[in-house]
């Protein structure tokens, strides 16, 4: 399958992003971020607008108790210490990994273009392995031996044509392709911590990919991996990758989840045929009758991703160094605060979705959505998307 691979065309070199400037922060800088994103209600695109509007992760902290309140509630949201991020930075110390922040060089590139992408995240191992074009291959845990026999022979070839493989550390297809591209370059994405090894009998797989690979984390150290994690790593799988490769997946499967994270974020989605008889096959085949670029071997890939990339979804995180401190929001009126209420529900809606139908500028609909959010009201989704939690009523100002 490999001998007349080459390398996808034009994809050696990631696009750069603003937000990589190659800067190196200080331990001080390091440590006010991983407050802020370790924070109650502070998600990643939560951080990126306080870090836009108040310039430094510092003055972002000292203000997320009043707009808490401004958002409708009256407990302010736990504040992560110095103290326990100082303690999560000397977890990874110990276990060998670190904290590498989106406008550092490590980042992964392509991870920088999400809407959602973390503004830090754990890495053990050889971070230039995403500097690499990536490819993921995910699939049944489950997997028949054919399923795993694919896998791992993409895996191999694509590695062989200077492809990096990244997959989710899980059984079946995922440990197929991880093994089979041990030599060329392989990312394991942990749902938990980095220093939880999931599933556990991975023990070995995971010390080989740490040693000789990239291990990938959004997590804390410590998190075992809960059920909501998987489809968080399931965007960062896609996020890292110039194409997602599907190998058996039922029709209810995960991998169908990052495939569909992967549209969105503008990437390429292929998959393997199975037999319709076989369950396992339901969920490629399905992507295939979709329009999913169908794969018989790495030749396929590599062709698919010699294709003109497209364009990324989202604009690169903006750094500190670009914001203007001058630049405030609006401060929000009740009337305002009423109609974008009206128009949200538990069915999630984009953002420009609901600035057409309130007829409001976008800083003011955003100064709200960031207030309510960190009130814990609202949550954000994948798409530049939001839902309603929780609101009985319009907060008083």
């Amino acid at each position: 399958m490999g001998g007349n691979a080459k390398p996808p065309d034009g994809t050696t070199e990631p696009p750069a992003t603003a937000g990589q400037a190659g800067s190196t922060l200080s331990d001080r800088e390091r440590i006010d971020r991983l407050r802020l994103i370790r924070s109650e209600n502070v998600g990643p695109i939560t951080f990126r607008r306080l870090i836009a509007r108040f310039g430094s992760a510092a003055a972002a902290i000292d203000a997320l108790p009043r707009l808490a309140r401004r958002g409708g509630t009256r407990a302010a949201p736990r504040i992560c210490t110095a103290a326990e991020a100082e303690a999560e930075l000397a977890a990874l110390e110990a276990w060998g990994a670190r904290l590498v922040a989106i406008d550092e060089a490590d980042y992964p590139p392509l991870l920088a273009y999400m809407d959602d992408a973390p503004p830090l995240v754990a890495m053990l191992g050889c971070a230039s392995i995403l500097q690499r074009p990536a490819v993921a291959i995910v699939g049944a845990r489950n997997a028949s031996l054919n399923g795993r026999r694919m896998a791992a022979d993409l895996a191999r070839d694509l590695g062989a044509a200077g492809c990096s493989v990244v997959s989710g550390l899980a059984h079946g297809i995922d440990a197929a392709a991880h093994a089979a591209a041990l030599g060329s370059g392989t990312v394991a994405v942990v749902a938990g911590g980095i220093d939880v090894v999931y599933p556990q009998d991975h023990q070995d797989l995971y010390a080989a990919i740490a040693e000789r690979g990239l291990i990938l984390a959004e997590m804390p150290p410590g998190l075992r991996p809960q059920a909501g994690h998987f489809p968080r790593r399931n965007r960062l799988i896609s996020g890292t990758c110039r194409g997602v490769v599907v190998v058996e997946a039922s029709l209810r499967s995960g991998s169908l989840i990052t495939a569909r994270l992967a549209l969105e974020q503008g990437r390429e989605v292929l998959a393997v045929p199975g037999s319709p008889l076989d369950p396992r096959a339901r969920g490629a085949n399905d992507l295939i009758r979709q329009g999913a670029t169908l794969v018989e071997s790495a030749a396929d890939v590599l062709n698919a991703l010699s294709r003109p990339a497209p364009r990324p979804v989202a604009a690169p995180a903006v750094p500190v160094a670009e914001v203007d401190p001058d630049d405030a929001e609006p401060d929000p009126s009740p009337d305002a605060a009423g109609r974008i209420a009206a128009a949200l529900s538990a069915a999630p809606v984009t953002v420009d979705e609901l600035i057409r139908s309130c007829q409001l500028s976008p800083p003011l609909v955003n100064t709200i959505l960031l207030e309510w959010e960190l009130a814990g009201r609202i949550e954000r989704l994948p798409g530049n998307r939001i839902a309603m939690i929780a609101f009985a009523k319009t907060p008083s100002r």
